[in-house]
Formats: structure tokens, sequence, C-alpha cells
């Protein structure tokens, strides 16, 4: 049986300001919209966990979020690893078509992988996104401690009252930021940590949360 790990952890507050960003948003969170799809483009992939070409983004059918695949985002250290593997990284800025009269949050992220750790040796995922030109940042890290050999999995979620909201009738890029690190500590041979899975399915998702405009 495959082992799972799953650690929930909150995002940082936005206090006032998270009810701020979006004044002309009604009030109750709403349904995914159901008729009309959202479209995704992805404006920008830089970073050494996603090289050009291993990386794909692609809206959920039913509106409800949208999912990116890796293929090629491994940090590793110990063994004839380079100094700079331990630690990688990818940005990613994505413009989110909504249909007219709506706008979203990110509610949550699935983030999903797979780790061979040795005794002594600690895995890092980090992750936050956030929408273009607003202070508010969710953002959260999970560790794995060796030994360690499986798949992983942590997932976050974020209460109603901290959501960002994207303001309504504006055009703003959401900016996704991960990190794995891996770090030997007394281990000798190589650990590594991966944004992917021993049968190659494994995708990060994200979860939306929609609100209506008013008029």
């Amino acid at each position: 049986m495959r082992k799972t790990l799953t650690a929930a952890a909150a995002a940082i507050p936005a206090l006032a300001l998270a009810l701020a960003a979006a004044p002309t948003a009604s009030a109750d969170v709403n349904d995914p919209p159901p008729d009309e799809k959202i479209t995704l483009n992805v404006l920008t992939v830089n970073g050494s966990g996603c090289p050009a070409g291993t990386t794909a983004v692609a809206p959920a059918s039913d509106n409800t979020g949208f999912t990116v695949t890796y293929s090629d985002y491994l940090a590793q250290a110990g063994g004839t690893s380079s100094p700079t593997d331990f630690r990688k990284n990818c940005q990613l800025a994505l413009r989110v078509h909504v249909p007219q009269g709506f706008t979203y949050a990110i509610a949550g992220a699935d983030y999903r992988g797979f780790a061979h750790l040795e005794e002594g040796a600690t895995g890092l995922q980090r992750a936050s996104y956030y929408h273009q030109g607003m202070s508010q940042t969710s953002q959260s890290s999970h560790t794995l401690k060796g030994s360690y050999s499986d798949n992983w999995q942590f997932s976050d979620r974020t209460e109603i009252a901290e959501l960002v909201w994207k303001p309504c009738g504006e055009d703003r890029n959401v900016n996704i930021n991960t990190e794995l690190r891996v770090m030997k500590g007394t281990s000798k041979d190589t650990s590594f940590m991966a944004f992917d899975s021993t049968d190659g399915s494994v995708k990060t998702t994200y979860h939306l949360a929609w609100k209506k405009c008013d008029a």
C-alpha cells in the first residue's frame, strides 16, 4: 500500500486587507461559474526546478481549480550531488481569464511528489502565491525527515475570511512560487525530494473560490 503523508498549514492571515481587496465583490462565496469555462495563459516560467518545456498548466473542466505538472523538478544532496542541487525553485506567472461578473481567490493547494531521504537528512517544500500588485501573500512550508522513501502529499487550505480576491474588473496575474530543499544533515548517501512520483501521474492542484461581482 502506498503511504501518503498529509499536513495542513494555514496561509499567513491577510487581516483587514484581504477583506478590502475586492470592494465590488458580493459578500458570499459562490459556486463556480456553471456555463463559461475559465482559461489560463502561462506568461512566464522561471527557475531551476522548471526548465523550458518541463511544466504544464491546465484548468479543471468544472472551474474548481487548475493543475500544474512538473517533469524535471528535483532537489538533492549528499553523495555526488552538486553543491547547488540542494535547492530548486519555480516561479509561474499566470493570467486566469474568468467569466464576466465573477472574481476568484486561491482557496488552497495540494502538493504531491516523491522523496528518498536517508537517515539524518531533511526535505522542505515551500510555496506562496499572490495577485500582481497586491501585498497580501499566502504562503506555507512543510518538512519531511529521513529516513523516508515514498510518495508525499501536503495540503493547504485558507479560511474564507482570509481569502485574497482578485479585484473585480481588473486583469491581474497570479504569481505562484514553489521551492524544494534537501539538507543532507548527518547522512552521506544521496537524498532527494521531487515534484514527481514513481508512476509519473502527480500534479499540483490549486483550488479556486468564487464570488459574484456587483454590477
